[in-house]
């Protein structure tokens, strides 16, 4: 009997703290469970539907949505879910004030996406991030009206999403917009979308060689921007570069106050830039082109796009700009980069002519401090070739840093570089070599030794061979 009184009292006990603290949850405020539930991950938050029936529906009035349809069992409960929060929002006049999808939606399933975001871009939304994975571009969905005239929008992410042209945009607040594989109206519905935004400050523009996106002439014109970023996506390994049409494209930016600047595999024929003068640094990725340009031959394009972009101070070239530079500036010299601290350049090692285009490079960056050279390439050259009769001027009164990168130990050409700047940089005070994971034949190390015997025209120059390579015996920091 005891133990029986003693169990039942138990249970007791342990029902009464069970009730006490569901009375102290359920007398919480809807806001303040709402809160809570925003600092955990969508599906836990919605898992507390089953706690209670006070519980039931307080995570459909969360303001943010972050959903994957691949992590439902179907598509088809994904889209059931939607419906359900669409429709309890508006019932209950809620507000979203983020949302962010990955569909991997059935091609015939058309217009769902757009009645989504037709509803939340009318309840204050803030960030819209929708991507939509291995559509075709015959089933894109259509951009709502409501989008273009959301006056709450401050952030803007389409991936796949076809956007129409309306006559009235307005956003007043949107400050950051990626438009990524997109298919839009024309050139005309484009340019008005990026200029209807009066504070923009950071654009990413990413297009396809797969298909047409209907964008003869990318035009960006905004008086706020600060980031533009501009590429072409190539596909898998890059083999659309190779089924990519001449489609006669253009590019054309006039950004007064556009600080960063990113090309990535741009293939638009013609390119004019004007009213840079803010440039902090311009970014080249990949493939880079230049073609004619109505009365323009390719060697001015090429000339007044340099021009355009002289007032930055941090260069990041690829090859194929050094390409351009070789081919189509023949005729004229570079424009002086005066304002040019850091250059960062991709060369191909097996061009017996390397030291030849750095120089014309060096020529036009007389006040540069710090270089990178990255070497694409394992080809051994006839090192003989690529001496170079004179200094540039940058040699000889600010390069203080250089840094030399290549795939294999002591290639010549990475020595030979490195010989150059020693002997002739007056102010140098380090050169780093980054080249490789193989460790150091005889040749190699024989070479290595030459360059740190080699007479130094800077008392404070360093050379520094680096790690991951493991052979300490040649760092030196004389």
């Amino acid at each position: 009997m005891e133990e029986r009184e003693a169990k039942r009292i138990c249970l007791e006990r342990r029902a009464g703290f069970s009730r006490a603290k569901e009375d102290l949850i359920s007398k919480l405020p809807d806001s303040l469970i709402t809160q809570i539930l925003l600092y955990l991950p969508i599906k836990k938050a919605v898992r507390t539907c089953v706690l209670s029936k006070r519980w039931e529906s307080i995570w459909l009035s969360i303001p943010w949505l972050d959903l994957d349809s691949e992590e439902f069992p179907n598509y088809k409960a994904f889209v059931i879910f939607m419906d359900r929060f669409v429709d309890f929002s508006r019932e209950q006049k809620s507000c979203l004030h983020k949302l962010k999808l990955s569909i991997q939606k059935i091609w015939s399933d058309q217009y769902r996406i757009t009645r989504w975001i037709d509803f939340v871009a009318t309840r204050k939304l803030q960030h819209l991030d929708v991507e939509c994975l291995f559509v075709k571009r015959e089933c894109f969905e259509v951009m709502p009206l409501s989008l273009y005239i959301c006056e709450t929008l401050i952030t803007l992410r389409l991936h796949r999403i076809y956007l129409d042209s309306f006559e009235s945009v307005s956003l007043p607040r949107l400050k950051t917009m990626h438009l990524e594989l997109n298919v839009y109206d024309n050139d005309a519905g484009l340019e008005s979308l990026i200029s209807s935004c009066p504070v923009l400050e950071d654009l990413s523009i990413v297009r396809s060689v797969d298909y047409n996106d209907n964008v003869n002439v990318l035009r960006v014109h905004s008086q706020t921007l600060t980031s533009l970023s501009v590429e072409f996506d190539l596909g898998e390994w890059g083999l659309g570069l190779f089924c990519f049409g001449q489609r006669d494209l253009g590019l054309w930016i006039d950004a007064p106050r556009l600080k960063y600047l990113n090309f990535k595999h741009e293939l638009s024929d013609s390119k004019t830039v004007s009213n840079l003068n803010s440039l902090v640094k311009v970014n080249f990725v990949g493939s880079f082109r230049i073609s004619d340009g109505g009365r323009l031959s390719k060697q001015q394009m090429a000339r007044n796009f340099f021009i355009g972009i002289s007032k930055v101070r941090d260069l990041n070239i690829s090859a194929h700009i050094l390409e351009l530079i070789n081919c189509y500036l023949k005729v004229e010299p570079l424009p002086q980069f005066f304002n040019l601290s850091y250059l960062e350049a991709e060369f191909c090692s097996s061009d017996v002519k390397i030291l030849e285009s750095l120089q014309t490079l060096l020529e036009s960056c007389p006040n540069l401090k710090s270089i990178v050279l990255d070497l694409t390439d394992s080809t051994t050259v006839d090192t003989s070739q690529t001496r170079v009769p004179f200094v540039p001027q940058c040699l000889l009164s600010s390069l203080e840093f250089v840094d030399i990168r290549g795939k294999f130990m002591a290639e010549p050409v990475a020595v030979e570089l490195a010989r150059y700047f020693v002997e002739n940089s007056v102010i140098l005070k380090k050169i780093v070599m980054r080249l490789g994971y193989f460790m150091p034949g005889e040749e190699d190390s024989v070479a290595l030794k030459d360059l740190l015997a080699t007479p130094r025209r800077s008392s404070t120059c360093q050379i520094e061979v680096c790690e991951p390579l493991n052979f300490f015996d040649y760092v030196d920091f004389f």
